[in-house]
């Protein structure tokens, strides 16, 4: 039988969001019901309503979420209703050419649940991401359930679940940082600050951070940044980061705005054959316009990153466990806790650059 709980809703492409009731079924074979403790406010869930990632109105907002499994279907055997989750969007199947050839963080058909949740009216909601977490209680693949200690703080662990991951994952999983390399980070805000400390846990020796925002500078400063740029303040990011790395650029540029310019900045501020990661994410109009033979003749890697190409089975624990060790301030993400009827006014701080992430927090 389904149950009635409050969420977010955004109905229309600009449309202020909307707290309302929302249904949501009995899990299924393979799903799992879970009842949110906390769910960060981001980007994605910000594009979706502005309708930058597609037009399926009315959509369940809400992904980077953590809570307990409520209840779980049909042969669900991993799983029992009282774990602590973190939810992802990348529940791997297993099966597809990515997975069977050892390489299951480029899953290329990832599970959702099969059910839709409703309004009271019975409409259809998209969840974002698959996951729809701006809600009391969410139904999702239990492949989207990854298990952490249940001792750590919900606020700062559900946020594994995209930004935070995806900065991490661009530096540590894509941009294979290691001991003694030179890092330079382009764009400071919550994916941003990740690749920062995902370079800082990788033991990267230099890191240099590159936004045009004084405060988002001093923040990634206590992410691990060495040196800063502030865009503003310079004539030429590539030569400045140039002059930080004894004239040679970076063993490893993160473009985490994504932007044509950026990714310019981004390429001929690398080190001969090193490597450019962009994790920010571009809009379908944006186009490349630079000469072939630069691409010959500096050699090394452009890559695109995924979700920072994380295995969250793998890779959530794991950085459960550096946070509650201490080695990994996922606290310091969390610049307010919220309520639920709190998103539209997050919102709008984000445009301003007032926070990392505000985090719903039921």
């Amino acid at each position: 039988m389904a149950q009635e709980v409050k969420g977010i809703v955004a109905r229309g492409k600009g449309q202020p969001v909307e707290l309302t009731s929302v249904l949501v079924p009995d899990p299924g074979p393979g799903e799992a019901v879970v009842k949110v403790q906390a769910c960060g406010v981001c980007h994605t869930d910000l594009h979706y309503r502005e309708g930058g990632i597609n037009d399926e109105f009315p959509f369940l907002l809400g992904h980077e979420a953590a809570g307990v499994v409520e209840s779980v279907g049909e042969g669900v055997k991993d799983l029992e209703p009282g774990d602590f989750v973190v939810l992802n969007w990348r529940a791997v199947c297993g099966t597809c050419r990515a997975c069977k050839r050892g390489k299951p963080w480029y899953c290329f058909s990832t599970f959702n649940a099969s059910q839709p949740m409703t309004l009271a009216d019975g409409t259809k909601l998209s969840p974002a991401l698959g996951i729809g977490a701006f809600v009391e209680k969410t139904l999702v693949h239990s492949g989207q359930c990854t298990k952490v200690d249940p001792s750590a703080r919900a606020a700062a662990v559900g946020l594994l679940g995209c930004g935070v991951m995806a900065g991490v994952g661009a530096a540590m999983n894509t941009g294979g940082v290691t001991r003694g390399d030179s890092v330079a980070v382009i764009g400071c805000g919550g994916v941003g600050d990740g690749a920062i400390a995902g370079a800082r846990l990788a033991g990267a020796a230099k890191i240099i951070a590159v936004d045009t925002d004084p405060q988002k500078l001093e923040w990634a400063k206590g992410f691990g940044a060495t040196h800063t740029i502030n865009v503003r303040d310079v004539d030429d990011v590539v030569t400045e980061i140039q002059r930080l790395t004894d004239s040679f650029g970076a063993d490893v540029v993160i473009d985490a705005v994504g932007r044509p310019e950026t990714w310019k900045q981004a390429f001929y501020a690398r080190d001969l054959a090193g490597t450019v990661v962009l994790v920010g994410v571009p809009t379908p109009d944006m186009q490349l316009d630079m000469p072939l033979i630069d691409f010959f003749s500096r050699g090394g890697s452009l890559k695109s990153s995924w979700y920072g190409d994380c295995l969250p089975s793998r890779d959530f624990p794991m950085l459960v466990d550096l946070y509650q060790q201490g080695r990994f301030d996922l606290d310091a993400f969390v610049s307010e806790e919220i309520p639920l009827d709190g998103v539209e006014a997050a919102f709008e701080k984000m445009h301003h650059g007032e926070v990392l992430r505000s985090v719903v927090v039921f």
